[in-house]
């Protein structure tokens, strides 16, 4: 037996939750308090939020700063709970990012890297993949687009990933847009594959977003899986 054979076999199994919460139109304060109440509604080790959770998709939205004072209520929360929150928001050097939230503060965890047509008006895209350890268990970041790139994902997993969350807003229309894309994910890289996908309506011409928020197994299963309505979040317990 090696080192890693013993790794894999003291990792504690690590809690999950896809959080779609309603989400108000540039208020940042009032997306924080949701935010919040979802981290302790999970009670997970990570909550995942979709892209721009803190803003709404508005392309024109100001800067979320990671000393914002609107966000202590979401460190408060994790502080709490003893929870990682990994929230959408645009960002200093106009990028849409990442922010991994716990009970210390808030920092950048990862630029997008693959940028839609409206946005690259707006942004500009991030310059590499990144991977949080948490409790020994490497969590690859994506927002939106970037799941659609299968070089995102094979670069993401290069650098040694179990999970692969993914923060995206879809259309209701294209649902399964989605769905296809994580367990293309799950089975290419026999990882686990979160989704926090908006729900409710949003600027950018998303009067119905798709929500269905869910978590895939390494064989391209569905575990856990939320409907289309706001304020919903689902859960489930990685394993190797």
């Amino acid at each position: 037996m090696n080192l890693r054979d013993n790794q894999e076999i003291d990792r504690t199994p690590l809690r999950l939750a896809v959080a779609q919460p309603l989400c108000v139109p540039l208020d940042v304060a009032a997306n924080a308090r949701a935010h919040a109440a979802a981290v302790r509604a999970a009670r997970t080790r990570v909550v995942l939020f979709p892209e721009l959770s803190l803003t709404g998709y508005e392309l024109d939205a100001p800067v979320v700063p990671v000393d914002d004072p609107r966000l202590a209520p979401l460190v408060e929360a994790c502080a709490e709970t003893g929870t990682l929150a990994l929230a959408g928001a645009p960002v200093a050097g106009d990028h849409i990012a990442t922010l991994a939230v716990t009970g210390a503060g808030v920092s950048v965890a990862y630029r997008k890297m693959f940028l839609g047509d409206a946005e690259a008006r707006r942004f500009r895209p991030g310059d590499a993949p990144a991977v949080l350890d948490v409790d020994g268990w490497r969590v690859g970041l994506a927002v939106c687009k970037d799941t659609g790139v299968a070089a995102h994902a094979a670069q993401t997993a290069a650098l040694g990933m179990d999970v692969y969350a993914a923060a995206v807003l879809e259309s209701a229309l294209d649902a399964a847009v989605p769905d296809q894309r994580a367990r293309r994910i799950a089975l290419a890289h026999r990882v686990w594959v979160a989704v926090a996908s908006f729900a409710g309506s949003t600027g950018g011409g998303y009067t119905e977003a798709a929500g269905r928020s869910a978590i895939w197994t390494p064989q391209g299963e569905v575990c856990a899986r939320a409907g289309t309505e706001p304020g919903v979040t689902r859960t489930a317990t990685v394993t190797r």
